[in-house]
């Protein structure tokens, strides 16, 4: 049956998640309240910010400090940022995590992209983290980048210590998705699902909806049609207004189910 559409100006008061998002990114700076109140006005009512690195974590918390209950910090040592020093960086964000809650360990992961030159400090950089999340009993926050099959094995070890969280960014096959949801994770699903060639909107209509959670990773990777401009928070309408289409549901729907799993992964 053909879905309902919703025009976005039609749906403010339905509860959207934007379950990774950089709030605190300096390019953000000139008009950081007016676009979280946008985002606001399409019904996006939680935000969680993934750290990167010690660097990023005074902006992360102001962010979080403006918005009591609405921004949500996590804590972690991006792959990206992990060097020589990374112990250094590791021993500071344990601290934090002794000082206070936060909501998820993240995000982190592996990421070859870039640079292979710390691969094995960035393994032991990710096995700490999943430890610390299985001792605090927190979701983790999974960057993978052209590293996924050591990032599946080393998720895999931690599945039976309880280890639970969420492929941020999820851009892969149907048989990396079946092998993810089979561990118990979520597939983070943003701007790349509206890319015509990128091959990821065939996946996502294959799979349940009970697996997915709606993401922009602003000011990264903004849907279509913003493609290559500055993405923001509010643009996870557009986002689930693709899944809807893929998925021949109502946005509605797809904003209640996607909510509800939000919910569940990182807690009331």
């Amino acid at each position: 049956m053909p879905r309902t559409r919703l025009e976005f100006e039609e749906i403010e008061y339905v509860m959207l998640i934007d379950t990774h998002t950089h709030l605190y990114d300096e390019k953000f700076n000139p008009d950081r309240e007016a676009m979280i109140a946008r985002a606001q006005a399409l019904g996006v009512q939680r935000f969680y910010i993934p750290n990167c690195a010690m660097e990023t974590v005074p902006g992360m918390l102001a962010v979080e400090a403006q918005y009591p209950g609405v921004c949500f910090a996590t804590m972690g040592l991006h792959p990206c940022y992990v060097k020589d020093d990374y112990k250094t960086e590791l021993a500071h964000m344990e601290d934090w995590l002794e000082r206070r809650d936060f909501v998820a360990i993240g995000e982190i992961g592996l990421d070859y992209y870039w640079d292979k030159t710390f691969k094995q400090e960035q393994h032991d950089a990710f096995r700490t983290q999943m430890r610390w999340a299985v001792e605090r009993n927190r979701p983790i926050i999974i960057h993978t980048r052209e590293a996924t099959e050591d990032t599946l094995r080393l998720v895999k070890e931690f599945v039976p210590q309880g280890i639970r969280g969420v492929f941020h960014c999820f851009s892969g096959s149907y048989e990396t998705a079946q092998q993810i949801i089979q561990m118990g994770f979520y597939l983070g699903i943003g701007g790349v699902v509206t890319y015509p060639k990128a091959g990821l909107a065939e996946v996502v209509a294959r799979l349940d909806m009970a697996h997915l959670v709606l993401e922009t990773d602003a000011p990264y990777l903004a849907p279509v049609p913003f493609r290559g401009k500055r993405n923001e928070s509010g643009y996870v309408a557009h986002v689930a207004e693709k899944v809807a289409d893929l998925k021949e549901m109502s946005v509605l729907d797809v904003m209640t189910q996607t909510t509800r799993n939000a919910v569940k992964l990182f807690g009331e």
